[in-house]
């Protein structure tokens, strides 16, 4: 099993990737970023897959560059809300869904960190901060 990259490595691969995008790919890839990482200071870069995952509480959601889309894919983004109809890819599955941006189009800012914030909030939701100890029963005399 490979070992998870550091944090501030990850973050240089991710620089590293937007960098080897010189075209709106690249572009579209660091304003995602930076939406992402405005969206909720807690958020935690990684590199897994070969690819950018934003994380905090679990998987928020990755950032993957293909020919003509760059994809954000929320890893349990069946599970949230999205009124301003931002996900418009892998709408069929039962986990994920997935926001294709094409070159030339606007995004959606405000929708975009409330949807990044909803999959936080999904994520810690039920999480207690501190797991509870187990007690022992006494048992009772017969």
């Amino acid at each position: 099993m490979k070992k998870p990259i550091p944090a501030e490595n990850a973050s240089a691969f991710i620089d590293e990737k937007i960098a080897g995008l010189p075209d709106w790919r690249g572009k579209t890839l660091a304003k995602v970023r930076s939406i992402i990482l405005k969206a909720d200071p807690g958020i935690v870069e990684e590199w897994k897959w070969g690819t950018p995952v934003w994380s905090r509480g679990g998987i928020v959601c990755t950032g993957e560059t293909y020919k003509s889309v760059v994809k954000m894919t929320f890893a349990k983004g069946a599970a949230l809300k999205d009124p301003a109809g931002l996900f418009n890819s892998s709408l069929e599955g039962n986990v994920r869904r997935a926001i294709d941006i094409h070159e030339g189009e606007k995004l959606d800012e405000a929708a975009l960190k409330a949807l990044i914030r909803e999959a936080v909030a999904h994520n810690l939701d039920g999480k207690p901060a501190v797991k509870p100890k187990a007690t022992a029963k006494k048992k009772k005399k017969a």
